[in-house]
């Protein structure tokens, strides 16, 4: 059979398919529950009929965070030798949105049934399970159907406004061949997994394909659907940036869909390859690639319009992202939000250009590749000094108590029950008979033990040197009798064993049991003393934190996040002279300093605030009295208010652990975030903005720092995080709630700026938006207020499940449409309160308005139902601004 048809090998940015992860876990003897490994999509799957154990039942709001867990560090480095063998093992959350061949079934088939009439079980099914299983299935079905018909609803949202739609018909040419040759992969798998199965295999049915149980269409669905819906809203003011967000979306397909060249496994397949740069072969887009700046006012797309060799390269950087992104995360991430963290992170490299993105693309691809480069290794010894507990470390010389000889000799019943029961023979551990061998490799396979007659001492006066003779000359191989002489008399029958140690066996234990063996690196630590791995520890934490410093406020062009924010957003001004004066240059005092101490050179103060009658009447009541008060003070005005929230919510926090569950003190985070950016965003979005930007990287630093185990503030992170994760966070080495929080809530924002133009001069210029939109709080609304409500809802008066079951109740979507329709109309009146200028120019009448916002609650809601496959926190947001953005809320 040709290679081409044949199982493509399936990377870690594929889903992969098996048993649960539970079930697996059950039959792994291997400690680390990050271990993920690779499996082949196309090859049948290998699960038996029957289970271990079935999962836990998922709680009545539909999240995880019911009892109280310890948090967990990153992940020890891989044993290959550890874990399941001959079973591909599938992530923690995996799911496939593939279908498999029931060939290799058939032989396993008759094993389990073998395996139960040994047992006495039936394997025959009663016909009221399969009626179950049957209405099971449907349900499902329904449920994928809902999930597709939400993603048609979106794309014929998005296609309806009239702004978008001279944009998709000018890219139509490329957008009709990425939805031809999806539809055809899609169409051509069945096909191929037909053609699989009869040529590898001898199927008893005539269709041996089955839906798996872990079917779940998300990562077929949302990255190349989200990215295309995204881009096309966005391109209204920059219509450069869809070709490459098209080209993306092929690349985030699952890579079982293509057809393998070669079966060498590469992290590329070359067919895909091909696939993604065909439409870079069409002159007229590369003509429109290489778009000059518009003088209309609009973001210049001369700086985000990529060249013919840049666009191409977009498949190969895509896959090694993800490889990266793989073996940072593990098994944090689900394989769609994999794909869309990776085309996210491309689009903020290479098409950002407003002074926000371009402050987090600095954070984020210069800080964030530094700290890889630099600090990886001193982070993994970390990691592995930390593995290591207290009792194996080297002991002190000094402190060694050893037991004297006469003792030993009086007494040798101690000496037999330590030979037949490990029984310790002094005031130190057995623990050497079973636990880790000695760090000094004998355990290969190479390593053999000497083997000789081991010599048993004689009661005599002579026998203490002669038996000491003869134990050194047995294990270096020479023949004891040759040494000693020929006068030398053979060993009497009936002796005592010697007091004198005897070395032991390496490799096994006295019973004959294998010892469990080391892995290399926790044998390169073993040797240490406590005193010295605690010296080693602090040594690796210090050159962290400097390699973090350097790489924030070292001036290298290429390498330095000081520099290239300077360079590519803040026109050549200093950061932070440019920062004390976005803050304080308003306050008279700091003026005069920096006005009398020649200071203008370094910190950039804003022109003082002119009233001007015709100007100021175009604007609100809000952004006049911004003027009058000050920019700068309206953005420390701003600060202190959060500031204050986060203080009292934090007290609520701490008063709330003693009384109520986990799940209750996390959504007042989401309160939170309410109470901060629902007022704030409209007052200054560039700098709310800004400031989310800032935090995120932050929280990726400080969730590293936790993770990497290194003092002195991993141990504090990890005790202040603890009491508010959930079974999400415990997947992986990474705490995803409070990241994928803050996420949810600043991409719509993000995405909003980056389809507003820019206003703006001086030092500020790009700095201010002419206009404000309701989709810019979409995301605070969405997760703060929304999720909130449906968890504790759900979670108390929730009674009624969905059709397709889970944990999602009727009464907690309610609660969730109910939140955000009242959020979005609060925002809608805060908009018109504060009399700022609307995207949308033509006011809609109340009653539309609330037709719209109804509709766009429901969707949000009828999503976050479905969802199974991707963090509710990140992709919902997501739907609920392209809902709103594209109707005109």
């Amino acid at each position: 059979m040709p290679d081409h048809i044949g199982p493509s090998p399936a990377p870690c940015d594929d889903v992969q398919t098996g048993l649960d992860h539970d079930d697996l876990r059950l039959l792994s003897r291997s400690p680390h529950p990050y271990h993920r490994q690779t499996s082949e999509l196309l090859e049948p799957s290998t699960s038996s009929s029957y289970a271990i154990r079935h999962s836990s039942q998922p709680t009545d709001s539909g999240t995880e965070a019911d009892d109280e867990h310890f948090l967990k560090g990153l992940p020890a480095p891989r044993r290959l030798h550890k874990g399941l063998r001959g079973r591909n093992e599938v992530s923690s959350g995996a799911s496939t949105p593939f279908l498999t061949p029931l060939a290799r079934l058939d032989g396993e088939g008759r094993r389990l049934s073998s395996f139960g009439l040994k047992n006495g079980t039936s394997m025959d099914q009663s016909p009221t399970d399969a009626d179950e299983r049957r209405k099971k299935r449907a349900r499902e079905i329904i449920r994928r159907f809902t999930e597709l018909l939400i993603v048609g609803i979106l794309g014929l949202s998005v296609y309806a406004n009239a702004q978008v739609r001279p944009v998709l018909q000018r890219s139509s040419r490329e957008l009709r061949y990425a939805m031809g040759v999806a539809t055809a992969l899609i169409v051509l798998y069945p096909l191929r997994l037909l053609l699989w199965a009869y040529w590898h295999r001898t199927p008893v049915k005539r269709l041996p394909i089955a839906v798996p149980s872990s079917f779940d269409p998300a990562p077929l669905i949302y990255p190349p659907t989200i990215t295309l819906l995204v881009s096309s809203l966005v391109a209204v003011d920059n219509s450069a940036i869809l070709l490459p967000n098209i080209v993306l979306a092929l690349c985030s397909l699952p890579r079982a869909l293509i057809p393998a060249l070669s079966s060498a496994g590469e992290d590329a397949n070359l067919l895909h390859w091909l696939l993604t740069s065909t439409p870079f072969a069409v002159p007229r887009v590369l003509k429109d690639l290489a778009i000059v700046g518009r003088d209309d006012g609009k973001a210049d797309p001369s700086s985000t319009a990529l060249s013919p060799e840049i666009a191409i390269l977009l498949y190969p950087l895509h896959c090694s992202l993800l490889r990266v992104l793989h073996t940072l995360t593990t098994t944090s991430l689900l394989t769609a939000e994999l794909q869309l963290l990776s085309i996210s992170l491309i689009n903020v490299l290479l098409l950002s250009s407003s002074p926000q993105l371009t402050i987090l693309k600095a954070m984020l691809w210069v800080g964030g590749l530094d700290i890889l480069v630099f600090c990886s290794k001193p982070i993994q010894w970390g990691i592995s000094l930390a593995r290591v507990p207290k009792w194996r470390f080297k002991r002190p010389s000094g402190t060694v108590k050893r037991s004297p000889e006469f003792y030993l000799t009086m007494m040798p019943w101690r000496r037999m029950k330590h030979d037949l029961f490990h029984a310790p023979v002094d005031s130190a551990s057995c623990s050497s008979c079973e636990a880790i061998d000695d760090p000094d490799g004998a355990d290969e396979p190479n390593a053999q033990v000497p083997k000789a007659l081991a010599r048993v001492r004689t009661i005599n006066a002579d026998s203490a040197s002669f038996a000491q003779d003869c134990e050194l000359n047995s294990f270096s191989g020479v023949d004891s009798a040759q040494i000693q002489g020929a006068g030398t008399a053979k060993a009497r029958r009936h002796t005592l064993p010697t007091t004198s140690r005897q070395r032991k066996p390496q490799t096994h234990t006295p019973s004959g049991r294998k010892k469990r063996s080391a892995s290399n690196s926790v044998k390169s630590f073993i040797s240490l003393t406590y005193k010295q791995a605690v010296f080693r520890k602090w040594v690796y934490a210090l050159y962290v934190y400097i390699c973090i410093i350097s790489a924030i406020f070292v001036p290298i062009p290429a390498a330095g996040l000081k520099e290239m924010v300077m360079r590519e957003s803040l026109h050549g001004d200093e950061p932070v002279g440019w920062a004390l004066g976005y803050l304080f240059g308003d306050i008279r005092w700091f003026r005069w300093q920096v006005v009398s101490h020649n200071l203008g050179w370094w910190i950039c103060l804003p022109p003082r605030s002119i009233q001007d009658n015709s100007q100021t009447a175009e604007h609100g009541w809000v952004e006049r009295l911004q003027a009058l008060f000050g920019q700068a003070n309206t953005r420390l005005l701003l600060s202190a208010y959060c500031l204050v929230i986060i203080v009292i919510g934090l007290g609520i926090v701490f008063r709330l652990s003693p009384v109520c569950e986990v799940d209750t003190r996390r959504k007042v985070f989401h309160f939170m975030m309410v109470a901060m950016f629902l007022p704030a965003t409209y007052i200054d979005p560039c700098f709310v903005a800004l400031a989310l930007s800032i935090v995120l990287a932050a929280f990726l630093l400080l969730d590293l720092l936790r993770a990497s185990q290194l003092p002195p503030l991993s141990k504090p992170l990890a005790f202040f995080l603890a009491p508010y994760v959930d079974g999400r966070d415990l997947k992986g080495p990474v705490v995803i709630s409070h990241i994928f929080l803050l996420i949810g809530c600043a991409i719509p924002l993000w995405l909003s700026l980056g389809s507003l133009p820019r206003t703006g001069d001086g030092h500020l210029k790009g700095w201010g938006v002419p206009t404000r939109e309701i989709a810019m709080v979409s995301g605070v609304v969405c997760v703060g207020l929304g999720d909130a409500a449906a968890s504790l809802i759900g979670r108390h008066y929730g009674h009624r499940k969905w059709l397709w079951g889970g944990g999602k109740s009727l009464e907690g979507s309610a609660a969730f449409a109910t939140a955000v329709f009242l959020g979005l109309m609060a925002a809608h009146m805060w908009l018109r309160l504060g009399a700022w200028a609307a995207t949308n120019r033509s006011a809609d009448a109340w009653q539309t308005t609330m037709q719209k916002t109804g509709f766009c609650a429901g969707i949000a809601s009828l999503t976050e139902a479905v969802l199974t496959g991707g963090n509710d926190n990140v992709i919902v947001p997501v739907v609920l601004w392209t809902c709103v953005k594209s109707l005109g809320v």
